[in-house]
């Protein structure tokens, strides 16, 4: 199946990572970044609709139609907000874009990346793990052809990547070491566009994928 593909967050680290790797893989036909500021990435498959508000697209819903994937990439840390505000851009807006995706495309796979540590069951001391929890919950309650909630940890990034956040320009030099001693953390932003583009593909057997998943995904995907 040959891919359209709706990437949101393109102006982040895995947004960006996860758009290049989109970019270069010959199962996807087309990308549509959807955000509110340029991606400054130029490419022939790609086309970028910036909208001032991802809680309103209503002026944009032509241009949404006819994609069979979603990559939901955008995100906010928890730190210096309120917790109304990160439930608002966790939860509200993510389950707004959703529902309005699935509205413009009946049959649409959606892919969306929340983090290792995130709750299911929604009972964790932490806020955002509690948040991100019942965000997958909503999601998976959905009529998508395919759902897939993403549980990426540290991640290195791809080569050519600008956006990428200074812990990992610090640290990054330990990814080898990391690699073997944490496996079930580590992976590279790589392996994880490549893991969402074969579970939309192909389907994957769980609906939650941690690191060993978008590893051992991602590697299968290379083979086939």
């Amino acid at each position: 199946m040959s891919l359209k593909v709706i990437i949101t967050g393109a102006t982040g680290m895995v947004g960006e990572g996860v758009l290049l790797e989109c970019l270069q893989n010959p199962a996807v036909e087309a990308v549509l970044s959807l955000s509110r500021r340029p991606s400054g990435i130029r490419h022939s498959k790609m086309k970028e609709v910036l909208v001032s508000d991802l809680q309103d697209l209503s002026a944009v819903e032509d241009q949404l139609r006819s994609y069979n994937a979603c990559f939901f990439c955008a995100g906010v840390s928890s730190l210096g907000i309120s917790q109304a505000e990160y439930e608002r851009i966790t939860h509200d807006l993510t389950l707004y874009v959703a529902h309005t995706l699935l509205r413009l495309n009946p049959g649409l796979s959606f892919t969306y990346v929340t983090g290792a540590g995130t709750d299911s069951r929604e009972q964790s001391r932490q806020h955002w793990a509690r948040v991100k929890g019942r965000t997958e919950n909503d999601l998976l309650k959905l009529p998508f052809r395919h759902a897939y909630m993403f549980r990426p940890g540290f991640m290195k990034p791809m080569a050519g990547q600008q956006r990428v956040l200074s812990m990992y320009k610090y640290v990054g030099w330990l990814y080898p070491v990391a690699r073997v001693l944490a496996p079930a953390f580590i992976s590279t932003m790589q392996e994880v566009g490549q893991a969402m583009i074969a579970a939309v593909q192909n389907g994957y057997p769980k609906p939650v994928l941690e690191v060993r998943d978008i590893v051992a995904l991602a590697r299968e995907s290379v083979k086939s």
